[in-house]
């Protein structure tokens, strides 16, 4: 399963690149190029090429500023949900019971949106982060269902819906009619558009264009036409994203680790631990995915009201983690970034019988709502690697900081099925740790997604 915002500009094209590549002669006199490199140049001094990486630029800034608007928003609706109501009625934190009206809630609005409006309120989760680039006309579905249920609990994140509004607006700043004239042009504005948009929750262009590099496969030339708008679309954007976070000061819920476990370097007991912790995830990760299966099969028919069932099941779930452990259910609830973050900066604050509590309720949550519900999968995924990993910080020989590296890495890896994009997201949150947890992240990310390619081989392919 991989992000599949570049998968229209792949098809025919990708064939076509690795055609071109594998066609050209191996050996040629020097400075004269291959057939690909002459065709590649050809391409990037073309006229309409340059017009297209000018409208990546213009489009990067108004798209970064539309996700900045979104993301703010949904984090505002999920602070007056969690935490202002909570306090207004007369409670420190949600009790345990508050995600079960909460869910019934995002179900009853879920189910109309999925079941009549234009788009359904975009992609299943299960699927990775979407099918082909999402049109103007699905836009209100998918912004409707994101601000309102996101926010409510439904353990997704914001990734897919910032991607269709990415790749929604960008084709908006195009006539139908060219677009219909020219795929291949649309597609890669579509694509930019994308990155542009989810660059502003992972904090920068950097894992977003990897993402679409390593999910576009080695495509020759081709790979290279489509990078460079998105990385300037992305660049663009993400100055304007810093610029609006620091002038109105509004949060918005990025994937950062503003702390972590102190700094050690990996010895043979993080290596010798390392592997099959790795493997665990890989495991429980893909076994709470193909969860996601089952219940998109089941809510195919009847689907208005099996949506609200699921969502109730949902907050069941959420609810069960606060009774048994006493603690708050936002730590199940929502996509998981305050989490992972409080547990970075704090790992001791959970018991490990409450990290495998939060496991097992999160991660049987995250699967229903994978087939049921609509966000992204990835940020619930990245916190319950990063909850097995440091539950397995007591193994002898192993330390919280070594197991919070490989339960990102390995987790990302699994959902993904990106080990390069999921290194260097790992790489990125560890911050300076990551000089030394690289080996372990590198391991862990390969580790993930061998294991999770073997559950598939073994417990045979699974379909929506």
């Amino acid at each position: 399963m991989t992000p599949s915002a570049p998968q229209g500009a792949e098809g025919a094209e990708r064939a076509e690149g690795a055609k071109g590549a594998q066609g050209a002669e191996s050996v040629a006199p020097v400075g004269s190029g291959t057939a690909s490199d002459l065709s590649l140049r050809a391409v990037l001094s073309s006229r309409g090429y340059a017009l297209l990486l000018v409208l990546s630029v213009v489009i990067g800034a108004p798209i970064a500023f539309a996700a900045f608007l979104f993301v703010s928003l949904q984090h505002l609706i999920q602070r007056g949900v969690w935490e202002d109501l909570p306090e207004a009625v007369g409670y420190a934190e949600p009790p345990w019971w508050w995600p079960l009206p909460a869910l019934l809630l995002a179900g009853l609005v879920l189910a109309p949106i999925v079941t009549r409006l234009p788009g359904g309120g975009g992609h299943r989760p299960v699927n990775g982060l979407g099918g082909p680039p999402l049109g103007p006309n699905a836009l209100p579905s998918v912004l409707l269902a994101a601000l309102v249920t996101l926010p409510l609990g439904v353990v997704l994140g914001p990734e897919a819906p910032l991607m269709a509004l990415g790749s929604g607006l960008a084709l908006l700043a195009v006539r139908e009619a060219k677009r219909d004239a020219h795929p291949k042009m649309a597609t890669v504005l579509a694509t930019s558009g994308s990155t542009t948009a989810i660059s502003t929750i992972f904090g920068g262009p950097l894992v977003a264009v990897v993402m679409m590099v390593e999910a576009a496969g080695l495509a020759g030339p081709q790979l290279v036409v489509l990078l460079l708008p998105c990385l300037l679309a992305s660049g663009v954007g993400a100055l304007v994203f810093t610029g609006f976070g620091q002038w109105t000061g509004l949060s918005v819920g990025a994937l950062s680790l503003p702390e972590v476990p102190p700094d050690v370097t990996p010895d043979a007991g993080d290596f010798l631990w390392g592997v099959p912790v790795a493997v665990l995830i890989g495991v429980v990760v893909s076994s709470a995915h193909r969860l996601g299966y089952a219940t998109a099969t089941w809510t195919g028919r009847r689907t208005a009201w099996r949506t609200v069932v699921c969502a109730v099941a949902v907050g069941v779930l959420i609810s069960a983690y606060a009774l048994i452990t006493g603690r708050s259910p936002a730590e199940a609830a929502l996509s998981g970034q305050m989490t992972l973050g409080a547990l970075a900066a704090d790992p001791h604050a959970w018991s490990v019988g409450a990290l495998v509590v939060l496991v097992l309720c999160k991660g049987l949550a995250w699967g229903i709502a994978l087939g049921a519900l609509r966000g992204g999968p990835i940020f619930p995924a990245v916190l319950l690697g990063a909850a097995l990993g440091i539950a397995c910080a007591g193994l002898p020989g192993m330390g919280a900081t070594p197991g919070l590296a490989i339960g990102i890495a390995a987790a990302t890896a699994v959902v993904t099925r990106l080990p390069v994009t999921s290194a260097v997201l790992a790489a990125l949150l560890m911050g300076p740790d990551s000089t030394n947890q690289m080996p372990l992240i590198a391991v862990a990310s390969v580790v993930g997604f061998l294991t999770a390619e073997l559950v598939d081989r073994v417990k045979g392919p699974a379909a929506a």
